[in-house]
């Protein structure tokens, strides 16, 4: 069991602003129980062009893993410098997506009727050396009178008559191996046409995680000048 907050800011003339935490109680059935807490913020250019990343992996409350980096897409190559965990600089491919870009990837291809996508992913997660490849699979319309929600959406004005998709995105190993993989993880949630989404389901092959949206806070935004 345990909480994921997400606070998401900012605009496509200012860029986008993430911050994350997500705390997990974890019992392995025999009376020991560990805590993580995973705390992220990010920056993202509405243009795509830019992310930077910072991360901190806590175990039982001590520090096991920080990340701080940037990406910066140029013509050849997406290059990532690294401060931490050491400094280093690599390159990776000018297809990779940033996490901001997919869903708006994702809105854009329901729009023009697409239910599959594919691309590599950088998100800085881990070391902030990982590129992932990912299947996102984009399912039938839900109605705004279709499967009312009995969570934190049901309420809000914001959301009332808007449609949402469940979509589903699979993420692999980078691998130059032919055939069938089977992904690392995957994520599935019903994503709103404003970009919001509930209904989270994360799946680790071995064991899966649904989640409830609880609260729900929705920002006033600021047009472009």
């Amino acid at each position: 069991r345990g909480r994921i907050l997400y606070d998401f800011s900012g605009s496509l003339c200012e860029g986008y602003k993430l911050d994350f935490r997500q705390v997990s109680e974890l019992d392995n059935g025999e009376g020991k129980v560990t805590l993580s807490d995973l705390r992220s913020s990010t920056w993202e250019d509405g243009a795509a062009k830019a992310y930077r990343f910072t991360s901190q992996n806590f175990l039982n409350q001590q520090l096991i893993e920080t990340v701080d980096g940037r990406a910066e897409r140029g013509q050849n190559a997406v290059k990532v410098t690294l401060s931490k965990p050491k400094d280093k600089s690599i390159d990776v491919e000018t297809s990779i997506v940033f996490p901001t870009e997919h869903v708006r990837r994702v809105l854009d291809a329901v729009g023009e009727g697409k239910s599959v996508l594919e691309f590599p992913i950088y998100d800085g997660s881990e070391t902030g050396e990982k590129v992932y490849h990912t299947l996102t699979i984009i399912g039938r319309e839900i109605g705004p009178n279709d499967r009312v929600p009995d969570d934190a959406a049901r309420d809000q004005q914001a959301l009332a008559g808007m449609k949402r998709w469940p979509v589903t995105v699979s993420y692999f190993e980078k691998s130059k191996k032919a055939g069938e993989q089977i992904p690392v993880y995957a994520i599935s949630f019903e994503l709103y046409e404003n970009g919001i989404s509930r209904a989270l389901m994360l799946d680790y092959n071995n064991f899966a995680i649904s989640g409830e949206l609880k609260t729900l806070e929705i920002k006033d935004s600021k047009p472009c000048p």
